[in-house]
């Protein structure tokens, strides 16, 4: 036990992935445990995405638990979670192993050969995959429950008669549907390990006991039929496909228990059209494990071995025979590693045994303990670089791109993994490398279109066009792909809404909400795009009705409070995010809105004057400006402007601010004016550096702070956007414009834009 808590000491701070984005960080279901009910009858609430629910409502429940101890999505509770039932899964099957083994032939060696295959398991880097991955906790409970039924049906037989034994085994059922081999196992265990005389009596007996299991599956499974959702879709393989490539994966998994390399998130093995010479292999191997299984049941001495195999051979059938949308899965391997090991490692020890002669015993044992201790430790450390590997995103999808290069998918992600950090040519390049492999991939196609609009927005203004362009391009490519998927309008919906489209943007946004109205980020950016089009009305009806579905909406919340804070805020904050859009008469006419509530505020004449000065309009701009100044004559911002807009309409080579801040300290100036000049040109980082430059010489600039955090707003680089900002309001607690651009990025951060 000590031993797996080193191994797996890593791991706790490891984050979401994959799948638990679906079922955990954007499920609602899971944020308040009054929703727990409906996980036993409800199904939806398993999952945002309806292709992907199904009835797992233990694994809901459990997930719920952590997010309230956790008080919201902190990785920590959640693996702490998984973690405390993994080390009870590795003491029972200790129990169940000594236990089984002593129904053979007690003796002194079944209790350290127990302990060795308990620590195998516990430190197996396969057993990793499922430890780490916070929504396939599905398979130890799985697991841990047949394990635990199994033990206590073995353990108390007195119990039997009141069903105790199968109380583990519905909660496993309730958690994932192979469970539902449990009557098998039970029934195999019956016919080795306590049944006698001939084989017809034997089976008979078993059969029987195994009864009141198989009439509990059936229930349970007419359940799981009943309660999962018509939209749950596990495969588009072709079925045949599929299980004429499970006797080569079976293989691959037993191979996987000796020598675990190939472990990786997302295989890029594809199912297998036509009889190759890896399907052979595969037959092969099956005639070998049926053979294996026919002579070990013929001793009574090997029946741990049979029954290690037989226990390989059931757990993997019900993934094998119904397809679903991976051929392999390292997951999968979980359950049946648990009756595989006890197989090995009993085999292994009656091969050793032998050995062990008096006069050589002792050196025998400290030989054997020796090489025991430095095969679970070897196992150990690969434990703890699984760990490493499952970090987060970036790291697990770069193991899976160099283990599985032909896996479109997973090239996809790792380019998602890029492109949040700002690196898009890299994304790019994968994208287009997951292209050759996934060429009709939906999701590609949206992250085609977000890469690139990205590209048009911080790249150079020449290719800005050619950009959005094809930027579009693919977002209508994902639309036809999957016309049905809200995915795919929504992100078509949130660039319109980026672009100032707003009436293309709400329509598709409408698409997505009305195709999957459980996935709180379409209702989100409903809400803003009906608030930066200027609806607000429509905007506070939809999180009205977002927080009726999905109480504590961040974004549905922060809706509601704009009129309540008396409306010039939103509306100042939506004019400065129509200006970073280049929507300058859109900012004009909020600013003005602003103007209606409150005559005298001096941000929204500070903003109509940026926009006609972004415009060309010098006139206009500076007329506004100079209203600004009347109103607060210290105003520097406004000050700033003006100088611009005078110095362009006399005819300077200047461009116009656009509403950025300048610091008027001597020497500091022409590094701001430089950072706004390039920030214009959509420069970002250079407009970054030339203001860093000039912090150097005025670290107390506030101005300088605001415009690194307008160019970070730019790139997206939110948490490097609010701490650039908090500095510049701390520097002048009265500073509007940097408080607009905080309150912008907290919230962009918030609604999870990338």
């Amino acid at each position: 036990m000590l031993a797996i808590c080193a191994a797996y000491a890593n791991s706790f701070e490891n984050g979401f992935h994959f799948d638990d984005f679906h079922t955990i960080v954007d499920n609602p279901a899971i944020r308040t445990l009054r929703n727990v009910p409906r996980f036993f009858t409800d199904a939806t609430t398993f999952s945002v995405l309806p292709a992907n629910r199904t009835y797992r409502p233990v694994v809901s429940t459990s997930l719920a638990i952590d997010y309230a101890l956790g008080r919201g999505y902190v990785p920590l509770w959640f693996h702490v979670g998984t973690f405390l039932v993994f080390l009870g899964e590795v003491w029972l099957l200790y129990a169940l192993y000594r236990l089984l083994l002593d129904k053979i032939r007690p003796g002194p060696a079944n209790e350290w050969v127990a302990l060795f295959g308990a620590a195998w398991f516990g430190l197996h880097p396969a057993m990793a995959e499922t430890v780490n991955y916070v929504i396939q906790r599905g398979d130890l409970y799985c697991t841990v429950g047949c394990v635990g039924g199994l033990y206590v049906f073995a353990r108390y037989p007195e119990k039997r008669r009141y069903g105790v034994y199968l109380l583990p085994f519905v909660l496993a059922m309730l958690s994932k549907p192979p469970a539902a081999v449990f009557p098998l196992l039970l029934m195999f265990y019956c016919y080795f390990f306590e049944s006698e005389g001939d084989t017809l009596g034997r089976w008979r007996r078993a059969g029987v006991s195994a009864l009141p299991s198989v009439v509990v599956t059936g229930v349970l499974l007419g359940l799981q039929s009943a309660m999962t959702p018509k939209s749950f879709l596990p495969s588009m393989i072709s079925p045949w496909d599929y299980r004429l490539t499970q006797p080569f994966v079976w293989l691959r998994y037993f191979g996987a228990l000796f020598f675990p390399v190939h472990l990786n998130v997302d295989t890029d093995l594809s199912a297998f059209s036509s009889f190759n010479l890896q399907e052979l292999a595969g037959l092969v191997f099956l005639v070998a494990l049926g053979v294996g299984i026919w002579w070990t049941s013929r001793r009574k001495l090997l029946y741990p071995i049979a029954f290690g195999l037989i226990w390989f051979v059931l757990t993997q059938l019900p993934t094998s025979l119904y397809p679903l949308s991976e051929v392999e899965n390292d997951h999968r391997m979980f359950f049946s590693f648990a009756g595989l090991i006890l197989a090995v490692v009993w085999g292994a020890w009656l091969l050793i045994e032998p050995f062990l002669t008096v006069e050589g015993r002792s050196k025998a044992q400290y030989a054997t303990v020796i090489f025991a201790v430095l095969t679970v430790g070897i196992y150990g450390y690969g434990v703890h670089r699984r760990n490493a590997v499952w970090h987060d995103e970036e790291s697990l999808w770069k193991d899976d791109a160099l283990k599985s290069p032909h896996n479109g998918r997973g090239l996809m992600i790792y380019g998602l993994t890029q492109m949040n950090k700002g690196a898009y040519a890299v994304a790019l390049d994968y994208f287009e490398k997951a292209l050759i492999y996934t060429p009709n991939y939906p999701t590609l196609e949206i992250n085609l279109g977000v890469v690139n609009g990205n590209m048009a927005d911080s790249g150079p203004a020449s290719e800005a066009a050619g950009r959005s362009a094809e930027a579009e391009k693919h977002f209508q490519r994902a639309v036809a792909l999957a016309p049905g998927d809200d995915s795919t309008h929504a992100y078509y919906g949130r660039w319109l809404e980026q672009k100032g489209r707003f009436a293309e943007a709400i329509a598709q946004l409408q698409m997505a909400v009305q195709l999957d109205p459980q996935r709180p980020f379409n209702h989100d950016e409903l809400i803003q795009a009906y608030s930066r089009s200027g609806d607000l009305k429509a905007a506070q009806q939809e999180a009205t009705q977002t927080l009726a579905a999905m109480p504590g909406d961040e974004v549905a919340e922060q809706a509601l409070q704009h009129p309540a804070a008396g409306g010039v805020a939103y509306w100042i904050n939506l004019s400065l995010a129509q200006s970073k859009q280049g929507l300058n008469e859109a900012s004009i006419a909020s600013a003005r809105k602003a103007l209606e509530i409150d005559p005298n505020s001096v941000e929204a004449y500070n903003n109509i004057g940026a926009g006609y000065g972004a415009m060309g309009q010098w006139d206009e701009a500076i007329k506004n400006e100079q209203e600004a100044l009347r109103l607060k004559p210290d105003y520097q911002l406004a000050r700033n402007n003006l100088n611009w807009y005078t110095q362009q309409k006399a005819g300077g080579k200047s461009v116009a601010p656009a509403g950025a801040a300048v610091s008027v300290a001597p020497g500091v100036a022409d590094l701001i004016n430089d950072s706004m000049r390039l920030a214009q040109a959509g420069k970002y980082e250079e407009s970054i550096a030339a203001a860093r430059k000039a912090l150097k010489l005025k670290p107390d600039s506030a101005e300088a702070w605001n415009n690194i955090a307008a160019d970070e707003e730019s790139l997206h680089h939110w948490d490097e956007a609010i701490a650039a900002a908090q500095k510049a309001i701390a520097l002048r607690p009265d500073f509007q414009l940097a408080k607009n651009n905080l309150a912008w990025s907290i919230s962009q951060k918030k609604a999870g834009v990338r």
